[in-house]
Formats: C-alpha cells, structure tokens, sequence
C-alpha cells in the first residue's frame, strides 16, 4: 500500500515512504487529518491532541471527480480548519494505489497549507488505526470496499480495491448496481415491479424499469449516485423482502472473502475491523461479514466505533 510524505518546503529533508513528521502540538501547529471518500471529504483539525473542528464537503477523490471539483472541495474545506499554523496534514483516501496517485493528491493539498508536512495513504490505514490496532486488516465498506493490512513485521497486505468497473463487491455501488439488475431482470421475465423496484424507480425518477438502462449508462449518473442507492436495498431488507436480504447478505460474505485473503497473506487470524458508511451502520451485513468469518475460524471481528479519520492521531503517533 503507497504512502506519500512530502516535507514542508522549508524542510531539505528527502522525502520518504517510511517518514511521517511527529504531530503538532498548540505551539508548534495543527494537525488535519482528512478521511476522502467517493462520496465526501471530512476533515478534522487537531490541536494539542484534541479535536478543535469538524467540517465535510463533497468528494475530494480524484478516481471520482474532476481535478477541479476536488481542488474546489478541498479549498472549502481548507478555508473553514485550515487557518493558523499547520504542521502536518494527514490525509486517507480510496484510490491511493501507487506513489502517483498519493502525490497527485499531496499537490491539490499543498498550496492550501504552505509550509505543512503532507501524508497521503489508502483510506483503510485510517480506519485500521481508528480501531485501536496496530496490526490486522481493516475492511472499508462504503461507496466501495477494499481490505487492507499488516503484521508484527511490517509487511503488508490488501484485497480488492480495484474500483466499481473491475470489483468494489459488498459495496454500495455494488449494492445499487445490483438493485437495477434485480429490477431489469423482473422486466424480461414478464414480472409487475416488487417494492426493492419500485422504491428503485422514485428514487430515479423513472417511471419503467427498462429507462434504467440510458439512466445507468448516462453521463447524468455515477459511481456516487448508484452507491446511494444502496439504502433503498437495506431498506427493502429490513422491511422483509427476500432478495434485497439475500443481497445483503451476500455483500457481509464478499467483504469477508476480501478480510480473509489479506489475513492469509499476513499470516493473521485477528483483528479484523469492519468500518465505512455500510460496514458501521447495517446490522444485517455485520451479522453477515461475521458469520462469514466465524466459519473460516476467525473470531476477532470489531465494527469500528468512531470515523476512521480520529485513526490519524494514532498514525502520527506510531510514526512520528
């Protein structure tokens, strides 16, 4: 997993994928941790080891918006927890998968922070450290999904992540794209709308299941838009309907399929933390990711209990 750190530009020091600078403290500056989702940027600035402000904008992700809309985003954000002196931003986010990509985004940051040590990692580092762990794997379930993690050793290991064309299964996009097949696949055999369909068409603003295919495909919609469709599954399913539970269900035993495959690579069997919007707020696919896991003899399993982004005092602090 990349790791991006760019040194303040007073600082001559050359950079390196193993150096993090010590957190700032109240004399000697902030520290603004930023958890960056295809859906939001949600930034928290720390001071003296405490959180002092809280904000979210939209999504600063250059895998799912332009370079201006992210750039745009970040500077809202920037403009409301950036103020004073900032030593070091700390940023998670999906879609950092090579040095590239950590320092495509290290740059939006970094006319916004003169001066500022910058960090850029895969979200689920965050979210692993927000768990209270130093090793085992992090699951991220939100508008995508990817498994993340390391061991007493040092090595590391990850499981999908390959984004919503190649992967991201047990996500909410896989979740929303797997509403419209539902729906498309009722068309063709003839069948009225059930209610996952139909809560699927108001949500859209259709008024038959076959204008979801031009919808789906059209440049109006996304990888955001679909994966908020998700909610309308989890819905259906704690109404009672059979196929929306089956595919939650299905997204619990997919996530675990990705903790799994890193474990093994890390010669792990615990923890393994379970976090983003689906994995912290959906109990059906918690009881689903666990059982899962309990039946590959893997019995450490945590729901994360705070946004991965306060993981990134620890990380400073294990790396400082």
């Amino acid at each position: 997993m990349t790791n991006t750190d760019i040194p303040p530009a007073a600082d001559s020091a050359p950079s390196s994928s193993n150096s993090i600078a010590a957190a700032g403290d109240g004399a000697g500056g902030a520290v603004i941790g930023l958890d960056i989702g295809g859906t939001k940027t949600r930034g928290v600035r720390f001071e003296a080891g405490r959180a002092v402000a809280d904000e979210s904008v939209g999504s600063s992700n250059v895998q799912n918006v332009s370079r201006e809309e992210a750039a745009r985003h970040l500077a809202e954000l920037f403009a409301r927890i950036g103020g004073g002196a900032v030593a070091q931003v700390y940023a998670g986010a999906g879609g950092i998968d090579t040095d590239d990509d950590a320092a495509a985004l290290a740059a939006l940051i970094a006319p916004l922070v003169p001066g500022a040590r910058i960090t850029v990692v895969h979200d689920s580092r965050l979210l692993l450290a927000a768990g209270g762990a130093s090793t085992g794997v992090a699951v991220i379930a939100g508008t995508g999904s990817a498994a993340w993690g390391r061991n007493g050793a040092g090595e590391e290991a990850r499981a999908g992540g390959w984004g919503y064309l190649l992967g991201d299964e047990g996500s909410g996009y896989w979740l929303g794209r797997e509403a419209v097949r539902h729906s498309l696949r009722r068309m063709n055999q003839g069948l009225e709308p059930d209610e996952l369909t139909t809560a699927l068409l108001a949500s859209c603003g259709v008024d038959h299941p076959n204008k979801l295919i031009a919808l789906f495909h059209s440049a109006e919609t996304g990888r955001r838009y679909w994966a908020q469709q998700a909610r309308l599954v989890v819905d259906a399913a704690n109404a009672g309907h059979a196929t929306s539970q089956e595919l939650v269900d299905q997204a619990g035993r997919d996530l675990a399929g990705l903790a799994e495959q890193a474990l093994r690579q890390l010669g792990l069997d615990g923890p393994v933390i379970l976090g983003s919007g689906l994995g912290m707020n959906v109990p059906r696919l918690q009881e689903s990711f666990r059982s899962a896991l309990a039946a590959a003899g893997i019995s450490d399993v945590r729901v994360l209990d705070q946004e991965p982004v306060f993981g990134v005092l620890r990380l400073v602090a294990e790396n400082g």
